[in-house]
């Protein structure tokens, strides 16, 4: 008697330990991209956008550029760049740079920025917006 107990014990234990972590990881999983081997899922003229997370705090993106993009800036945002693969040149504000794999950056809100594309290859970058993008604060210069 005291056998199966113990063993009863044992089954409840294990079944509510097992439940346990199936819950933790479903309520706490994240879902792991490797950045590196991302392509492009379709056709794209000039600039492919793929969201890869959002909360208020902030939105990531993954983005292929082929040619460049144009000059704007955001004024409620933060837009921190990290560069999977290309090269080109970057402007922010009045400065000039070139940027390419490995690359790390912070464009402030209310910078005026632009890239224009000097590999051959399209430039791949990791985009995270601060606070939440929402795709309404991308303000072009008049004229």
């Amino acid at each position: 008697m005291i056998f199966q107990i113990g063993n009863s014990y044992n089954m409840v234990k294990s079944f509510l330990l097992s439940l346990f972590a199936f819950i933790f990881s479903i309520g706490f999983s994240q879902q792991v991209i490797h950045a590196a081997k991302q392509k492009a899922s379709e056709d794209y003229e000039n600039i492919l956008v793929k969201k890869l997370s959002d909360d208020e705090n902030q939105t990531s993106f993954m983005i292929w550029i082929k040619e460049g993009v144009a000059l704007h800036k955001h004024a409620h945002h933060t837009e921190n760049i990290f560069v999977l693969k290309g090269k080109g040149e970057m402007t922010i504000n009045d400065e000039k740079f070139v940027i390419k794999k490995g690359d790390y950056f912070s464009i402030p809100k209310n910078s005026w920025h632009a890239l224009k594309v000097l590999s051959s290859g399209p430039v791949q970058v990791i985009s995270i917006q601060s606070p939440q993008f929402l795709g309404k604060d991308r303000i072009f210069p008049k004229g």
